[in-house]
């Protein structure tokens, strides 16, 4: 199953095609940003502290706070049997949120299959092998957490078992110059940026 999860951050410009999940879900202070749009999401998770004017039905109190509110959203999913999600306002806002939210990606990457969206750029863990396609002309920045070895076909500046180092090396602001990029990781975990 596919959930679109909203997290706190930044809201969307634009909202996405909620006919595309199967359900929709707002965590914590998400939920306020949300009831001024046409989104009703199916439930309100986290520890709903943040909530300003709690008018929502259906609220999930997962009170635990040895997890963020996003991690605890994430672990309910899993075990709803979601293995998709799309998520809204990761960004923006006080970046050691945001930060902390791809922390977060990386430990559950290998169970979820996990997207970010915001109003520039789409960013995901890069799979073992990851294939993108109508991309020409558009930025790639690779960022290793904390190393990565990454061979890639179809970008500006190649990288042929290139090792990227979080503190030393990375891949930023590179291009597609092809259709189709396709990216292979040989070690190492790196979360890819891709212009929208």
């Amino acid at each position: 199953m596919k959930a679109l999860l909203f997290l706190n951050g930044v809201p969307p410009k634009k909202y996405p095609d909620t006919a595309l999940y199967h359900s929709v879900f707002a965590v914590d202070g998400a939920y306020n940003y949300l009831e001024k749009s046409s989104i009703d999401p199916t439930a309100v998770l986290g520890d709903l502290d943040s909530l300003k004017n709690p008018k929502a039905e259906h609220k999930i109190h997962l009170p635990d706070q040895n997890y963020t509110d996003f991690e605890k959203s994430l672990k309910y999913l899993y075990a709803e049997g979601y293995t998709e999600i799309d998520i809204y306002g990761a960004s923006g806002g006080e970046q050691d949120h945001f930060l902390g939210n791809l922390s977060v990606a990386l430990q559950y990457f290998s169970k979820l299959k996990l997207c970010f969206y915001d109003d520039k750029q789409t960013y995901f863990v890069l799979e073992e092998h990851t294939q993108l396609t109508g991309v020409r002309g558009k930025n790639i920045s690779i960022i290793p957490f904390p190393s990565a070895t990454i061979t890639s076909s179809g970008l500006h500046y190649e990288l042929k078992k290139m090792n990227l180092v979080f503190n030393t090396c990375i891949s930023i602001r590179n291009k597609a110059i092809s259709d189709t990029v396709t990216l292979s990781v040989l070690s190492g975990n790196a979360i890819i940026f891709l212009e929208r």
